[in-house]
């Protein structure tokens, strides 16, 4: 990664350097995406024993509070990014994030449900992916793929070990002091890099070669945008959808609280190797062939959950959808970064990202009415693969963009 084309102009402190940025990006990731985003779906049966809530409830907090902050906050934020730099918001977001998990360990009724969910989408706002993924585009050219998906691999290493973590928790201190545990080490994991990271300059090569900010005017108006825009919606929501049921599905498979921790942590386990996978084919390949070869695993994988039962069925549909995870999120900026360049990159995504959650919001909740009307995963699990595979199609009429 410390490529000549990829150093700063002038001497290079070790708050700004390379390895600085992407453990920072890294841990926040690990943070406030693995821990807060991935860990929270392993309290669901909690709340659904212990409130008397359907699972269309409890994935509606997820739900309504992105459909809320996203589209209030996601461009706001974007654009604080571009204009003041990414550390700021990384700190709130660490900070809002740890928050809402300690005031979902305590609350006791569903407004306090939602405020506190409401406050976590804030935190996945300001400081999730977002000002990573411009912390990562600021600071290289050549390697930007393979940095992003190290920054990345954040999410795969929260999002395995949690589950582990807070099924060790529940057992010991049960889920309320679980989940104040998990909340207090999210801000402990993602404040310290930030707090000391120095606002990160555009690239020398940028310098050298100014790139013209692309007007939003003008970014609105290519279709290339909105082609982005649905597909990456279709296969961000396909995600969610089973992230957020796949501890109640293997719940429903009589799977034990460590078992299906396990299997979900595979998952996240798996994600390691896609991020890293993808990172490297996204940076000698044209990106737009990664992006579908990604949705086509996502909705190839999810058909194996829908299979009879055999030996291994679960732990092989959580290596391959894994794997597909891990490049799902990372692939998308690098292909906004190609079509619309890096400057303009923290609007672009900002926006990308709202229609994004939208969808991450929607498919959790629809599958779990689906679930509630049925009494099956089957007919939530079949718009899943049709979803996933409409995004890849999508995807095929972008234009290849410009890659660094």
């Amino acid at each position: 990664m410390n490529n000549e084309s990829d150093s700063i102009t002038g001497p290079v402190s070790v708050r700004n350097s390379q390895p600085y940025v992407v453990s920072a990006a890294f841990f926040s990731l690990f943070a406030i995406v693995g821990f807060a985003l991935y860990g929270l779906p392993f309290f669901y049966d909690f709340f659904v024993n212990e409130f008397g809530w359907s699972r269309a409830v409890v994935t509606s907090g997820n739900a309504l509070s992105k459909l809320l902050v996203a589209p209030l906050f996601g461009f706001i934020a974007g654009w604080i990014i571009d204009r003041y730099g990414p550390r700021k918001m990384m700190l709130a977001g660490a900070l809002m994030a740890g928050t809402a998990l300690i005031g979902l360990s305590m609350m006791k009724s569903l407004g306090f449900f939602y405020m506190f969910y409401v406050l976590n989408a804030l935190g996945y706002v300001f400081g999730g992916p977002l000002p990573c993924q411009v912390l990562i585009s600021r600071r290289f050219t050549k390697n930007r793929g393979k940095a992003m998906g190290i920054a990345y691999l954040g999410i795969g290493t929260g999002g395995a070990l949690v589950p582990l973590i807070a099924a060790g928790l529940e057992k010991e201190l049960g889920w309320h002091l679980a989940l104040t545990l998990l909340g207090l080490m999210i801000i402990l994991i993602a404040v310290p890099l930030p707090l000391f990271l120095k606002e990160t300059p555009l690239l020398s090569e940028a310098e050298k070669k100014p790139e013209q900010a692309v007007p939003v005017k003008n970014i609105l108006k290519n279709k290339a945008f909105y082609l982005l825009a649905l597909g990456s919606m279709c296969s961000i929501g396909a995600v969610g959808g089973v992230n957020q049921h796949l501890k109640l599905y293997l719940r429903d498979l009589d799977f034990s609280q460590a078992q299906a921790a396990q299997v979900v942590s595979l998952v996240l386990l798996s994600s390691l190797a896609g991020r890293v996978l993808m990172g490297m084919l996204a940076d000698i390949m044209k990106r737009k062939y990664v992006m579908i070869l990604i949705y086509l695993i996502v909705g190839g994988s999810i058909p194996l959950l829908l299979a009879p039962s055999f030996a291994g069925r679960e732990y092989i549909f959580a290596v391959i959808f894994g794997i597909g995870l891990g490049g799902d999120y990372m692939i998308i900026p690098l292909m906004a970064g190609d079509l619309f360049g890096v400057k303009t990159l923290g609007r672009v995504m900002g926006i990308v990202l709202v229609a994004d959650g939208v969808a991450e919001s929607l498919m959790p909740m629809l599958v779990g009415r689906m679930y509630d009307v049925a009494g099956s995963y089957v007919p939530g699990f079949v718009v899943l693969i049709c979803v996933a595979l409409t995004g890849a199609l999508i995807i095929s009429f972008l234009p290849y963009g410009k890659k660094e």
